[in-house]
């Protein structure tokens, strides 16, 4: 199986970025990024990954339209905070780049393709309102994207499907991650919440592993027959899982 993934650099995509590399139903993962991926990130060694630096997520060349489109799936875990953002700025980050991969795969000619479908995961967030009518620019615009992607017709070829995390922080596994994704301020807040949103408030929160885990899963195709995924369904399914898999 060939993967595209983008956002590998955040707390999300990270821990999916790590999850692919050590699944070996994943043969091929091209990581488009906006440059060349740091030092510190904590990934294993491996020889399944391409980096392809797109200075624009709104210009591909055909050339790579073409290449993205020879893949099975991606999970689009691109994005960012929508504090400090117009709504100009994150509707370009988060709708138009999401977009824009997408008909590019079309223009390529995925939708001519035959047999298994694209596989498109998006990495949305709880709270995310696809009606339009939230005062919330976050739950607007990610609800937007949201239903663009549930709105594609099935000619398109790209079966698409939406991930609802909530409450998630980088791994204390990995310190060079947390220390360079999260400010230290957001360390020590996390120290604080974790143990009461596992406790208190499970509904509310994802282990990062788990976010990993289901995005991956979902990318191969696992749980195809549904599209939206909210935190608790996510929780839920992963338990069974790995009741009946040993993961």
């Amino acid at each position: 199986m060939q993967l595209v993934l983008t956002g590998v650099t955040g707390a999300a995509g990270i821990q999916i970025f790590r999850q692919a590399v050590l699944d070996t139903a994943i043969t091929k993962i091209t990581v488009l990024s906006r440059r060349a991926l740091p030092s510190w990130m904590d990934i294993p060694e491996n020889d399944k990954t391409e980096v392809v630096v797109v200075k624009d997520f709104l210009d591909y060349s055909s050339d790579l339209s073409v290449r993205l489109a020879a893949h099975d799936a991606c999970v689009w875990a691109l994005g960012k905070s929508s504090v400090g953002l117009s709504d100009e700025e994150y509707t370009r980050l988060t709708y138009d780049y999401t977009m824009h991969f997408v008909n590019s795969l079309q223009e390529a000619g995925r939708k001519d393709r035959a047999g298994e479908p694209f596989r498109f995961v998006f990495v949305s967030g709880e709270g995310a309102d696809p009606s339009g009518k939230s005062n919330i620019k976050f739950a607007r615009i990610k609800g937007m994207t949201e239903q663009a992607l549930f709105d594609l017709p099935p000619s398109s070829n790209i079966k698409a499907s939406v991930m609802r995390p909530a409450y998630f922080f980088p791994s204390k596994d990995h310190p060079s991650e947390r220390e360079n994704i999260r400010s230290p301020t957001a360390r020590a807040m996390d120290c604080l919440l974790t143990p009461i949103m596992k406790t208190v408030l499970p509904s509310m929160y994802t282990p990062v592993e788990d976010l990993g885990l289901f995005a991956v899963e979902a990318a191969k195709g696992r749980w195809s027959d549904e599209n939206l995924f909210p935190n608790s369904k996510m929780r839920e399914y992963l338990k069974v899982l790995r009741t009946s898999s040993n993961i």
